[in-house]
């Protein structure tokens, strides 16, 4: 049964941010509950509202501290609970680091806009595709 996202966005970038709430509220079931453009208030807001949400999309260069500050600070989360990246250096070094680090999924901000939206849709189950097990 499809649910909503509660998802909670890290990016520094107004724009950007704006543009990605838009397009993930417009193309699949996430419901943005909220944003930081730091690792430090990021780190506070979803270790303080633990519980309250679903997915978390972070960036990893921003105005203080770094993604992967913010990806460490969840490594005590829910199962349910899914960090991804998105960042405009997905290299095989950083989707390594950021692998060890916990993160469920890294795309790139230039070409896998579309791969995260349909990485969105299928945790909210409404990704039309077959489903090939649990989602």
């Amino acid at each position: 049964m499809p649910h909503v996202l509660r998802t909670y966005i890290v990016e520094d970038n107004a724009t950007i941010r704006e543009n990605l709430i838009g397009t993930l509220e417009e193309l699949t079931r996430v419901n943005a509950i909220g944003h930081a453009d730091g690792e430090a208030s990021a780190r506070a807001w979803l270790s303080a509202n633990a519980p309250e949400w679903d997915l978390a999309i972070v960036d990893l260069f921003l105005k203080q501290g770094s993604g992967l500050g913010v990806l460490q600070g969840c490594a005590q989360r829910q199962r349910r609970q899914k960090v991804i990246v998105l960042t405009n250096y997905a290299t095989p070094d950083i989707r390594q680091r950021c692998a060890q680090l916990g993160a469920d999924a890294v795309f790139d901000k230039s070409n896998e806009i579309d791969a995260l939206v349909d990485y969105c849709a299928q945790l909210s189950g409404t990704n039309d595709a077959q489903a090939s097990g649990p989602a």
